[in-house]
């Protein structure tokens, strides 16, 4: 769907994946504001992403071929992402969706992990730097002072977010998802996220209707940026410039929710959260910079089919 290859796309794609990842809040809260619960939001926004890519892929008459042997590697793919969601829009109802995006960083730590572990990834000095650097950023934006509440209940989810989060993005280089095309992957991994939500609904016995004009223009906006947009630039990025440098770009996500949540839910904003958002952009400096980012010579070549 999209052409360009090498480490100055990849990472203009993680960057996008990061910011439009961090725009949940910016359609998720308005949607809790008016009513609706975290399992009807989240089976609105991953419907309709379906079809906003089905629609995309049928105009550009790109095929939906899934071969059976992937079958099992998507449907996994699916629940990972609606997991990852669940955990995180859960936090939201019990703090500062800013706050809860710079925790749920951890991810980019959990990621090096499994490949360092697994894969026996070596890592880049800049890119170890890079880590340290952000995760000293998050702990000042966890910590963000009075106005602010951080309940453990809501640590866990984020932990066990950014962990599901770490896993799917390692699947997208290591399984079976890295023979697929882009948009392909993506509209899979959408479609089989929407029964997660579909069956505690009672098959949609218990889905609430989109109350107002404004309720659906969110969950359309919900659907299309920070789902579609952003799990189809992630896809892309990691085929690119690899999971490990993909989840360090995503430094970008906690400051966008952080903005977000500063402008428009009057969620607090203090020395502690600037300094933290300058401590992550220069993170995301030492990343970028770094010569080995994109250098996996194990690498596929970016399916644009």
């Amino acid at each position: 769907m999209f052409a360009g290859s090498g480490k100055t796309a990849g990472v203009i794609f993680a960057s996008l994946a990061a910011i439009t990842f961090g725009m949940n809040p910016f359609f998720g809260i308005p949607l809790y504001q008016e009513g609706l619960q975290p399992l009807s939001v989240l089976f609105y926004r991953f419907f309709f992403a379906s079809i906003l890519i089905a629609a995309a892929m049928l105009c550009r008459k790109e095929s939906f071929k899934l071969p059976l042997c992937c079958l099992p590697h998507v449907i996994i793919s699916g629940i990972l992402l609606a997991l990852t969601c669940l955990f995180w829009f859960l936090t939201f109802k019990i703090m500062d969706s800013g706050i809860a995006a710079t925790i749920l960083f951890i991810y980019p730590v959990m990621v090096a992990m499994i490949m360092r572990i697994f894969y026996h990834e070596k890592m880049s000095l800049r890119t170890i730097i890079g880590i340290i650097t952000a995760l000293g950023g998050v702990a000042l934006l966890c910590q963000p002072g009075t106005g602010s509440h951080v309940p453990l209940k809501g640590i866990i989810y984020l932990l066990l977010s950014g962990l599901v989060y770490a896993i799917y993005m390692v699947a997208l280089k290591k399984s079976k998802l890295r023979e697929l095309p882009d948009s392909t992957l993506t509209f899979y991994a959408l479609l089989f996220s929407v029964p997660v939500f579909l069956i505690p609904l009672k098959m949609g016995l218990d889905l609430q209707m989109l109350p107002s004009v404004k309720a659906w223009g969110n969950a359309l906006g919900l659907a299309l940026f920070p789902s579609l947009c952003s799990f189809l630039f992630t896809a892309l990025a990691i085929r690119r410039i690899g999971p490990t440098t993909v989840a360090v770009l995503g430094a970008l996500e906690p400051v966008t929710a952080v903005v977000i949540g500063a402008f428009f839910f009057h969620e607090t904003m203090n020395w502690k959260i600037i300094l933290g958002i300058i401590i992550i952009l220069s993170a995301v400096s030492i990343v970028i910079s770094s010569p080995a980012a994109g250098t996996d010579k194990k690498q596929l070549p970016p399916r644009v089919d």
